[in-house]
């Protein structure tokens, strides 16, 4: 007698696995690995993968209320975008006419635009028009394939915006159907109040921000963005080294404009991840890989700014730096379609598909410190799987410029079908 599940994939041209990283990312050769199994076949069962196999297997050992033919298609982990600032109000559009015109990111900072800028709409914000803009966005990433999402904060800079922006996740992640990870970036610029004294916003955030988040569990990662004539080393060192006192675990905006030695610091402090590292040293790089932790490129990022120095992806995975592709959604990075960073791994950072998929699925898990439970399709992990109108992953970035989802399912439930949402707002 055939045992039963809610949903049965079958026939699967190549069904990604990713099995066997949920303990150590993949590093090196590793990344290229993606434990493809052809004709493949995946059980569901109250929202969990229960088995995972041959067609002509399961088949005979299951039956469905759902079953999907994943002819011709291939089936992946979900996505996760392991690095955005979510959620914010407002918009930074024209902004975009400025770098045109030859000002700098830093220069637009420092004339009260970009991150000032959407600090006073944010703060100016109510915790409900937060979360509508949130779900908005949400619904866009997971129609592209986005099944789990790290969101900072970090346009409140003072401790009431901070923690309003924290509890509207807080809803956001009831609400939504897609996971979301919070991240206090409370050091994310120096806000106005303290433009004169940045040592005095340091200290407040040490003292207060950080305990308050911690006390209402409001944050599981603290973050710093370390940048000439933003946080220095020094500042990131106090601010992350408070944060493991409370239980946040440390992330840091390492080199991304800048050389400062961020990469340094985040082997330093311990973090799980270093993000952006587009100037790090190699001395920086080779402590990110003694130790394991998560290189979060943004290839998006250096294009917005009209920078265009991407960080050196195929130097940090030959030397053993694990690596996530991530979106760096922000009001100056607007990018809902985690695709795009991902066809820009591969033709500005010359990462394999392969190496790709690796970066948003299972090493995105570990950047966020969910590799037990998403990132590959193992029997056991929530059932959060994307299926795309590829026959091959070898398409991935071949075929761009279109959204080549066709299936999501979170949570063992169908939330995207035929490319559109099939709910809103669903939860299991």
């Amino acid at each position: 007698m055939k045992k039963s599940a809610d949903i049965l994939i079958l026939h699967a041209s190549e069904l990604v696995t990713l099995d066997g990283y949920s303990d150590k990312p993949a590093v090196k050769s590793d990344m290229r690995n993606l434990g493809i199994i052809r004709d493949g076949a995946v059980a569901i069962e109250n929202g969990r993968i229960i088995d995972v196999g041959k067609s002509s297997s399961l088949a005979e050992k299951y039956s469905a209320e759902t079953v999907i033919n994943a002819d011709k298609k291939i089936v992946l982990p979900g996505f996760i975008d392991a690095h955005t600032h979510l959620l914010f109000l407002g918009s930074r559009e024209e902004e975009l006419t400025y770098k045109l015109e030859g000002m700098s990111y830093l220069e637009i900072l420092q004339r009260g635009g970009g991150i000032l800028k959407t600090v006073r709409e944010t703060r100016s914000a109510s915790i409900q028009e937060l979360v509508k803009a949130g779900i908005e966005r949400l619904d866009n990433m997971l129609v592209h394939g986005v099944t789990t999402v790290e969101g900072k904060s970090g346009y409140g800079l003072d401790v009431e915006n901070e923690i309003k922006m924290l509890e509207a996740y807080k809803i956001l992640n009831e609400k939504h159907v897609v996971d979301v990870i919070p991240t206090l970036l409370a050091a994310h610029a120096i806000p106005p109040e303290y433009k004169d004294n940045p040592d005095e916003y340091v200290d407040l955030i040490i003292d207060e921000i950080i305990p308050k988040v911690a006390e209402r569990k409001l944050a599981r990662f603290n973050d710093v963005f370390v940048e000439k004539g933003v946080f220095t080393i020094e500042h990131g060192r106090r601010i992350l080294l408070r944060g493991k006192e409370y239980g946040l675990v440390p992330k840091i905006h390492a080199d991304e404009i800048n050389y400062l030695g961020g990469a340094e610091l985040a082997g330093e402090v311990g973090a799980i991840s270093a993000d952006h590292l587009a100037r790090a040293s190699d001395k920086g790089l080779k402590i990110l890989a003694d130790k394991g932790v998560i290189g979060v490129l943004l290839p998006t990022a250096p294009m917005v700014l009209m920078d265009y120095s991407y960080p050196n992806a195929r130097k940090m995975i030959n030397m053993g730096v694990p690596i996530a592709i991530a979106s760096d959604f922000n009001p100056n990075c607007w990018v809902e379609n985690i695709q795009v960073p991902m066809f820009m791994a591969t033709y500005f950072l010359k990462m394999t598909p392969a190496e790709v998929i690796t970066a948003v699925t299972i090493n995105a898990a570990h950047a966020i410190g969910l590799s037990h439970e998403v990132g590959s399709i193992s029997v056991g992990k929530k059932a959060d799987i994307v299926i795309l109108d590829v026959p091959s992953h070898y398409w991935i970035n071949y075929k761009f410029g279109t959204n080549l989802v066709d299936t999501v399912i979170k949570n063992g439930k169908i939330v995207v079908e035929k490319g559109k949402l099939k709910n809103r707002e669903i939860r299991s």
